[in-house]
């Protein structure tokens, strides 16, 4: 499983460019319209991608991301159907990571183990579970290592150098540096800010830096992606998607081919950023 992900991530640096993250919420607005948008994902220029699990509490979600889930929720998604969206999504697709991102509370209910078994046999890569700090990793980071499940931790700017290295036991995959305090889909920090942050993390580990949170543009992209290993697109995606469906929240037409379009565009944000950097 890991082995997708550090595929992926060696073959990026071989090119010299960081990685596009797209995060979606599963069943987002119904199973069909995301599991087409997932498909679309790496074609538009998705490196990795973020698969949301909608949950009815979820804290660190901005307004976009809580009404995506929501809309979810509402048409019936529960984590099997997710499960089961990974799944559908390999049979086409062997080599995109998939990085399952949610809330603890519906993996617990569903049963460690047994979620961890269908997350394997379904082709997930790794997990980023935001509201289980590494006090608890005996819960289901150690048990998602021994199943070679990549455990991505969050880190924020107030993640000290005493904190850190503590963090980013048991992680891998990628770190996810989450550039602001706040909830998703604020506005975008200080790149300089982001880049000093990336050399600090860089000094307490050797895994890509992933950094999200309040990209929204291809100009986003390549500023954040000229100091970063990665670069995190989520509310951003959610809003486009919204913004095509009907008064009812049904998809139209105008559903994945606005996902596409907006997808290609970060995509060249990201791929001209070492280009720039270089510079």
């Amino acid at each position: 499983m890991t082995a997708r992900m550090d595929k992926k991530f060696a073959d990026l640096k071989s090119e010299g460019r960081p990685a596009l993250v797209t995060y979606f919420m599963a069943g987002d607005p119904d199973y069909d319209t995301a599991l087409a948008i997932m498909k679309a994902l790496p074609g538009a220029g998705a490196d990795v991608i973020e698969l949301g699990a909608p949950f009815s509490d979820p804290m660190a979600d901005g307004p976009a991301i809580q009404l995506a889930g929501q809309r979810a929720l509402a048409n019936g998604q529960t984590l099997a159907k997710t499960i089961q969206m990974a799944r559908d999504f390999r049979q086409t697709d062997a080599t995109t990571p998939i990085v399952l991102m949610g809330y603890y509370n519906p993996i617990y209910i569903y049963g460690v183990e047994r979620f961890l078994d269908d997350a394997v046999e379904a082709g997930i890569d790794g997990l980023i579970i935001v509201d289980l700090p590494v006090e608890m990793d005996d819960e289901l980071c150690i048990p998602a290592v021994r199943k070679g499940v990549n455990f991505i931790r969050l880190t924020t700017p107030t993640t000290d150098d005493r904190r850190l290295p503590k963090v980013l036991t048991n992680t891998s995959g990628f770190v996810y540096y989450v550039s602001m305090n706040g909830i998703t889909g604020a506005a975008l920090p200080d790149p300089s800010l982001v880049a000093a942050a990336v050399v600090r993390i860089k000094r307490h580990t050797d895994l890509p830096v992933c950094v999200g949170f309040g990209v929204k543009t291809a100009e986003h992209a390549r500023l954040i992606g000229a100091s970063a290993d990665g670069v995190v697109v989520g509310t951003a995606i959610i809003n486009k998607i919204a913004a095509s469906l009907d008064r009812e929240g049904h998809a139209t037409a105008e559903t994945v081919p606005a996902v596409v379009t907006f997808v290609q565009d970060l995509s060249t944000g990201v791929r001209s950023a070492r280009l720039i950097a270089a510079e």
